[in-house]
């Protein structure tokens, strides 16, 4: 197939193997498991991702910390750095603009 979909040359990973690897990077460099992915863009330098994480675990657990995190990665899938931007109660809905 093409060059996106990690086609038999495999010298591009697909996004379903771009999603795996940067939460298991992200894990691994944070000790927090991601929860979900909520935005996922190719780029020129490689991927971006933000992905959910809770980072506190609390009872109710609609009182649970929850963190969106920028996470790039090269063409390759390789994680090049994360940022924390969001930190929030699980049940907590954004504010309209």
């Amino acid at each position: 197939m093409n060059e996106r979909s990690g086609g038999s040359a495999g010298r591009t990973p697909g996004p379903m193997q771009v999603l795996r690897a940067a939460r298991e990077q992200l894990a691994e460099l944070t000790g927090m498991e991601a929860e979900s992915v909520s935005s996922f863009d190719r780029t020129d330098d490689g991927w971006s991702l933000t992905v959910e994480v809770l980072e506190v675990q609390r009872v109710p657990d609609t009182m649970s910390l929850l963190a969106s995190y920028e996470v790039d990665l090269d063409p390759s899938g390789e994680l090049t750095g994360y940022r924390r931007v969001r930190r929030y109660e699980r049940g907590r809905s954004d504010r309209t603009r």
